[in-house]
């Protein structure tokens, strides 16, 4: 796979399209790219290296593209083993190469390679800079974006900003290689890993903004090259948690059917009165990072549930501890039960959403007895009413 970034930039990262899930819990079924890229100058320097499960390609990858050539640095951005699990093969192959971290990288290493033997090191700091001859790299801490030790790195000369995981997408760039529905991929990927740290994201931003960037080369998805304040505005939206779309996610666990039906019913309500788009999915049966990235995407939310053992059926409980997780806020949320003796879904579905951040719930709470009835209908039009 050939991808040209600059005469002296070279993309040698690697494509994994046999991986099922990501992080072990996210299903990827276009795969997902290892990114690593090596600068060419009078000194040469890695920009990362990848996961275990694609060294021997990118391995390959390196040595082709330095020829005769040695590698003088190795910059650790990020130590999550699928942008650091070739290290240890690379020092192998360079032992006398200097690898670049801050602090804290290289607690991380010592922690993921008990027998490593780094020869030699550079520890960087905020606003330090590496001259590689016409190539000058800037570092850039980024705690938190989405681990400690976390840093990017801008080249100054081609205006460059290797980014870590900021601007990944799930995705094989084999089978996803140009920008296209970028924002589909790269939204799910974001609220699910990074989401979380929205303020940390907001501080890198606030640092890009002072930087002239052309390319952004992301350790995920498809080098960056147009149209960039498209994906920063992206970015910007995701991590201030406010919405991106007008619109309604309703999202449904159902034991039998009856709930799911009242879910649909109310859909065909809301899309009646005019409401434009209106989102429905089973939590049952869809993909949950899905339904993460949808509550994120839309202004407003609806939750329908049957109650099950004095509670809520698990798979909503499921859902609202991913949000919980997450950092879900700034959202308006209708609550819809269901239970045939003792309805305690909007009990135990409210109960979570009161430690979110600016989360208002609708009234009224709608109960349902067993099956979706006449005489439910006016509560019905109530919630989809106050839900506009």
């Amino acid at each position: 796979m050939s991808i040209t970034i600059t005469d002296s930039v070279k993309y040698i990262g690697v494509d994994d399209t046999t991986l099922d899930l990501f992080e072990s819990q996210y299903p990827v079924p276009e795969g997902v790219s290892y990114n690593s890229y090596l600068i060419m100058d009078e000194k040469t320097a890695l920009m990362d290296t990848v996961d275990k499960r694609g060294m021997q390609q990118w391995e390959k990858n390196l040595t082709d593209a330095l020829g005769n050539r040695q590698l003088d640095y190795v910059v650790v951005q990020h130590m999550e083993p699928d942008h650091a699990g070739s290290l240890a093969r690379l020092i192998e192959l360079f032992p006398d190469v200097t690898v670049v971290g801050n602090a804290k990288t290289f607690v991380m290493i010592n922690q993921f390679f008990e027998n490593i033997t780094i020869k030699n090191s550079l520890t960087v700091k905020e606003g330090d800079t590496l001259d590689l001859g016409s190539h000058s790299l800037n570092f850039v801490m980024a705690p938190m974006v989405h681990w400690p030790e976390v840093m990017v790195t801008y080249e100054s000369s081609e205006k460059i900003l290797f980014s870590a995981d900021a601007f990944g997408k799930f995705g094989a760039l084999s089978l996803t290689a140009d920008e296209t529905d970028w924002a589909c991929e790269a939204r799910r990927y974001y609220f699910n890993i990074v989401g979380k740290y929205g303020a940390p994201v907001q501080t890198l931003l606030k640092k890009a903004a002072a930087l002239d960037i052309k390319t952004i080369c992301p350790l995920h998805g498809p080098i960056l090259s147009e149209n960039l304040d498209y994906y920063i505005n992206l970015y910007n939206t995701w991590s201030s948690y406010e919405p991106e779309s007008k619109g309604v996610f309703i999202a449904y666990a159902s034991i039998h059917g009856n709930t799911a039906h009242v879910a649909e019913t109310f859909a065909k309500l809301l899309r009646d009165k005019g409401e434009e788009k209106v989102v429905v999915t089973d939590l049952s049966r869809c993909d949950i990072a899905e339904a993460v990235e949808d509550a994120f995407r839309y202004d407003r939310m609806v939750l329908a549930a049957a109650s099950y053992d004095a509670g809520v059926f698990p798979v909503m409980q499921e859902f609202l501890h991913h949000l919980q997780a997450k950092a879900y806020q700034n959202r308006t949320v209708g609550l819809i039960e269901n239970g045939s003796w003792a309805p305690t879904a909007a009990k135990t579905m409210r109960g979570i959403l009161e430690t979110l951040k600016n989360v208002s719930i609708l009234e009224p709470v709608v109960t349902i007895k067993s099956s979706l009835k006449e005489s439910d209908m006016p509560s019905l039009n109530e919630l989809a009413d106050n839900i506009k």
